[in-house]
């Protein structure tokens, strides 16, 4: 369907609008004010009409790397600290004591382990019709969260890599925490399923694949960096690690994290991994 008003040009793409502005000599100042009158209107339908998109937030638990209390704390988190109405779902191949209050989806059928089920996400016939949020499960989440639905809803918004502590301007991407459209790059997983075993072998892992299908496009954004931060590099200052005698990495002594006021989730990369580690501020939260 076409509208036209003088130079301004409305497309109904299935959902959703895309207004398409042009310069256009010689419009009248009333005509002006006609015309903007009309993109404001557009501009509330739109806000509407994602709002009220179905919202989930989903994870991902394979093998037996995170257990069932990963999942149960990530819930737990998420509950405390989400208030929009949303589903929250496991994609997962052991739901062994996992909260029954959790939806529980299956894996795919992929010839591929961990990090590497992400792309499937992006398959449009998985069964999800919305907006999804993705969390990964070694992370805290210890402020409100409503932003990371809020925040560029027309794009999907991922994390700048963390890399960016050592390296000023990096422009990779982090996979921990991804926000979008359902039917949005799904070419993500469509290239991703006709050349598989090459793809892992090309690519380090799924972030890598994913930032390789993204960034040349328009439609993605990093989140703010101050959201969501690495708690041993960004708000620990990389301090010293040791391996302890059960052999799992640590820090070497407790600390006290440095938090941004904006910063509401904490990604543990690497390690140690939350149930590891010594901090008090991650028992007190990772919970």
């Amino acid at each position: 369907m076409y509208f036209e008003f003088t130079n301004t040009f409305i497309r109904q793409f299935g959902i959703g609008y895309i207004l398409v502005k042009k310069v256009i000599p010689g419009e009248t100042k009333k005509e002006r004010k006609r015309r903007k009158r009309l993109e404001k209107s557009l501009s509330s339908f739109k806000s509407a009409e994602t709002s009220n998109r179905q919202k989930y937030v989903i994870c991902l638990k394979h093998g037996i790397k995170y257990n069932h209390e990963y999942v149960n704390n990530l819930y737990s988190m998420v509950s405390r600290n989400l208030t929009v109405d949303y589903r929250f779902i496991c994609f997962t191949e052991d739901s062994k004591n996992i909260n029954s209050s959790i939806e529980i989806r299956p894996l795919p059928d992929l010839p591929v382990k961990g990090w590497w089920y992400k792309p499937s996400f992006f398959n449009t016939n998985l069964g999800l019709d919305g907006t999804v949020l993705f969390l990964d499960l070694d992370i805290v989440i210890f402020r409100n969260i409503d932003k990371l639905f809020d925040y560029e809803p027309d794009k999907l918004c991922i994390i700048r890599d963390f890399n960016r502590y050592r390296i000023k301007n990096y422009q990779k991407c982090n996979s921990s925490v991804f926000r979008f459209n359902t039917g949005d790059f799904s070419e993500i997983y469509d290239k991703f399923i006709r050349d598989t075993k090459y793809i892992m072998k090309r690519y380090l892992g799924d972030q890598d694949w994913i930032f390789s299908c993204i960034q040349k496009e328009t439609g993605y954004a990093y989140w703010p960096d101050e959201w969501i931060q690495s708690y041993k590099w960004e708000m620990r200052g990389r301090p010293t690690m040791i391996q302890r005698g059960d052999g799992n990495k640590d820090f070497a002594t407790p600390g006290e994290p440095k938090i941004q006021d904006e910063t509401a989730v904490a990604v543990f990369h690497g390690h140690p991994n939350p149930h590891v580690c010594c901090d008090p501020w991650v028992k007190n939260n990772w919970r």
